[in-house]
C-alpha cells in the first residue's frame, strides 16, 4: 500500500481512533486527514459529501461512533440508533459518490444474537434475537455491515467491517453513566480507595462473560487489514479468551484496592450472557493480538493515574 495515499480517519479523538492514529504514524502513514466533531458533523449528509469531494480521499477508516454501556444504551436509545446509522450511511454513500473504493469500519461484537453459539463466527450474524438492552445500537451497526456488503456487490467496492470484542485502554471513557464495564470498575475502585470506602457496587450478577482486547491490538488490526486484501467483508478480531465480570472485577481489585469488597446488584441486567468471538478468518491472514490482559491492564491503570493525576497512596 502506498503510504503517500490520503487516509481519512473518522473519530480520531476516541479510544480506538487515537490508538489507530498512533499506529498509522508508527507505520509511516503521514498523509492522514483528521476532523473533530465541531469541524465535521458526520451525521450531516451534505457536509460529509462536500468534505469528501473537496479532499480527494483514497482510504477511509471509521472509528467514529456513539458507544456506551448498558446504562447509556437503555437511557438514550434514540441517540444510539440515529447517530450510528447516520454516520455510517453518510460516509458509505458519500464515499461511493466520490469514487472512494476502500472503507474499513470498526463494529462491535454486540451485532451477534443474544444466545449465539460460542465462539461467534461471522456467519452467525442475523441468526437469532439481539440483546434487548443494546438493540438500537446493534441494529445500526448491522445496517452498516449490510451497506458494505451491498455496495460491494452492486458497485464493486472494497467496504469492510472489523468486529472487535470489548476494548479498553488509558484513553477510555471513564464516565460511570456512559462507560463500558471495565473502565467503570477501574474508576469505581480508584474512587473507593481515595474515599477510603470499603466496597463498590456493580451491575448484574457478575456471571456474564466478556472478551477483552487492549486497544493497541485492535489499532494494529485496523492497519494490518488496511494493508491486506481479503475476500471477506466482515472479519472478527479477537483473542478467543473470555472471563466472567466477577473474574475481571476481582482481578482489578487485587491490583488497585485489595481491601475492597465487591457487591453485585442482581436487580440490574447482565446484558448478553456471553460474547466470545471466533477470530479464525483474521488468523488465516496472519493477524493475531499481542498484548495479554495483565500487560494491557497495567498499562491502562498507569495511564489512568497519569491522566487523572492520581498519586500512589495506601
Amino acid at each position: 500500500m502506498d503510504k503517500k495515499k490520503k487516509i481519512f480517519l473518522a473519530g480520531h479523538r476516541g479510544l480506538v481512533g487515537n490508538a489507530i492514529l498512533e499506529e498509522l504514524k508508527f507505520k509511516g502513514y503521514n498523509n492522514v486527514l483528521l476532523r473533530s466533531k465541531k469541524q465535521l458533523d458526520l451525521t450531516n449528509q451534505s457536509k460529509v459529501h462536500n468534505f469528501f469531494k473537496k479532499n480527494k480521499i483514497d482510504y477511509i477508516i471509521v472509528a467514529a461512533a456513539k458507544v456506551g454501556g448498558i446504562f447509556a444504551n437503555q437511557n438514550t436509545p434514540a441517540e444510539f440508533i440515529y447517530q450510528n446509522l447516520m454516520i455510517q450511511c453518510n460516509i458509505i454513500q458519500a464515499a461511493h459518490q466520490n469514487n472512494i473504493d476502500d472503507i474499513l469500519i470498526l463494529g462491535s461484537s454486540c451485532i451477534y444474537p443474544k444466545h449465539c453459539k460460542q465462539p461467534m463466527k461471522e456467519d452467525y450474524l442475523l441468526t437469532g434475537k439481539l440483546e434487548e438492552t443494546n438493540q438500537p445500537y446493534a441494529l445500526a451497526k448491522i445496517a452498516g455491515i449490510e451497506m458494505c456488503k451491498s455496495y460491494n456487490i452492486q458497485y464493486k467496492r472494497n467496504y469492510r467491517c472489523l468486529m472487535p470484542p470489548n476494548l479498553y485502554g488509558g484513553n477510555d471513557n471513564f464516565d460511570l453513566k456512559t462507560s463500558h464495564f471495565y473502565p467503570a470498575i477501574i474508576k469505581k475502585l480508584f474512587d473507593a480507595k481515595l474515599r477510603k470506602k470499603n466496597y463498590i457496587k456493580l451491575w448484574g450478577t457478575g456471571n456474564a462473560k466478556r472478551e477483552l482486547m487492549y486497544v493497541e491490538d485492535v489499532a494494529k488490526a485496523v492497519v494490518f487489514f488496511l494493508e491486506t486484501k481479503t475476500t471477506e467483508y466482515l472479519i472478527n478480531v479477537g483473542n478467543k479468551t473470555d472471563h466472567t465480570i466477577k473474574y475481571y472485577a476481582d482481578f482489578l481489585r487485587k491490583i488497585i484496592y485489595p481491601k475492597c469488597k465487591i457487591i453485585f446488584d442482581n436487580t440490574k441486567s447482565d446484558g448478553t450472557p456471553r460474547k466470545l468471538l471466533n477470530p479464525d478468518i483474521a488468523k488465516k491472514y496472519g493477524w493475531k493480538p499481542q498484548i495479554n490482559l495483565s500487560e494491557g491492564t497495567l498499562k491502562t491503570i498507569e495511564e489512568y493515574k497519569k491522566r487523572f493525576k492520581i498519586l500512589n497512596y495506601d
